[in-house]
């Protein structure tokens, strides 16, 4: 009886809180306090049960029964209480939004261009493991099959909280093909992940925009420089400029070109944000700043390094086909330990 009076208050507490949350909140917000309440349940019946266990090794007849109960439910206590401190960590309200990552080349030439697009393509077979979309917005081609830049839009579940953490600036160290010395060579490619926000969620005044259209160039049909369909759009308050091409009506074009632009305005304010956290504490997982260096492909080594939490991989293929998530995985556990401990200061 006693045990099944203070389950249920526990339950009852849960409840109001999970109560509290649901009232006017997002759905990922009820999700977590559905999963507290859940995992405090969890604790308290396990706390509960291995105190009567205790009590009931004091009866000679059911002391064996006792002690395993006792030492199992003991068990269990520390890795519940650790799961329950996380889900305390304030959840990133971006994270189940969709994305637009930029790739642009760096130092290296021809080669930095083909370096962005194997990163391209490592993202590419990444989404397709986790059944996301991907819709490129506007791409600059080199001859050889690289990229001086590509731009692309990722839709799925939870998109922006596993990719949010590839923002920067990406080393490759391989041999060139066009190299027949055998030298290796240092390219660099630069990823800006930035979450695509709604209409509602940022006010643009249109009078600050100047649209230009101009022909498209490149790959693309019998409709590529014929009709003025593609669209720069200029945010003259800040100069941000955004382009896209890759649709064939200007309408289409001009629409891929604003989701852009506020994609890249809300940033600004969300990093003015994060900066005034980031004062009093620098995450070991990075800022995310794209000129920070973050990950060094090296090619001869068959090893790739993440400089923020200092773990190599090698497995370059299997990496480089999309293969990601441990690395990913990391870097994320990295970061919620960070938070926790300075949540604990």
């Amino acid at each position: 009886m006693k045990r099944l009076s203070l389950i249920l208050a526990l339950v009852l507490s849960c409840a109001l809180l999970l109560s509290a949350c649901g009232n006017g909140t997002c759905p990922m917000e009820r999700r977590n306090a559905q999963k507290m309440e859940k995992q405090e349940t969890s604790k308290a019946y396990h706390k509960i049960t291995a105190e009567e266990a205790k009590e009931m090794m004091e009866d000679k007849e059911l002391k064996e029964l006792a002690e395993a109960e006792y030492y199992d439910n003991k068990e269990k206590l520390p890795k519940l209480e650790e799961e329950l401190k996380f889900l305390l960590i304030p959840k990133d309200p971006d994270d189940d939004k969709n994305i637009i990552c930029e790739i642009r080349a760096g130092a290296g030439g021809e080669e930095a261009a083909l370096f962005a697009g194997t990163l391209f393509r490592m993202y590419t077979m990444y989404a397709e493991r986790k059944h996301w979309k991907i819709e490129v917005l506007n791409e600059n081609e080199t001859g050889l099959g690289g990229y001086k830049e590509i731009t692309f839009m990722v839709t799925g579940k939870g998109v922006y909280s596993r990719l949010k953490f590839e923002s920067g600036v990406h080393r490759v160290q391989r041999v060139p093909d066009t190299e027949s010395s055998g030298r290796i060579h240092t390219s660099t490619a630069t990823v800006a992940v930035l979450p695509v926000v709604e209409d509602v969620e940022i006010d643009i005044n249109p009078a600050d925009i100047k649209m230009e259209v101009f022909r498209s160039s490149g790959a693309g049909g019998q409709h590529i420089n014929k009709t003025s369909s593609a669209v720069r759009l200029i945010h003259e308050p800040t100069g941000i400029v955004v382009e896209c091409q890759t649709e064939r009506s200007q309408f289409q074009n001009r629409d891929n070109a604003m989701r852009m632009l506020r994609t890249k305005l809300y940033e600004i304010e969300k990093q003015k944000q994060d900066s005034e956290v980031a004062n009093a504490r620098k995450s070991q997982v990075g800022s995310g700043d794209r000129s920070e260096k973050i990950r060094t492909y090296n090619y001869p080594q068959g090893r790739i390094t993440d400089h923020r939490i200092g773990m190599s991989i090698y497995q370059m293929e299997n990496f480089l086909n999309g293969d990601i998530d441990e690395m990913i995985d990391n870097l994320i556990a990295a970061d919620r330990a960070e938070r926790l401990k300075g949540d604990e200061e």
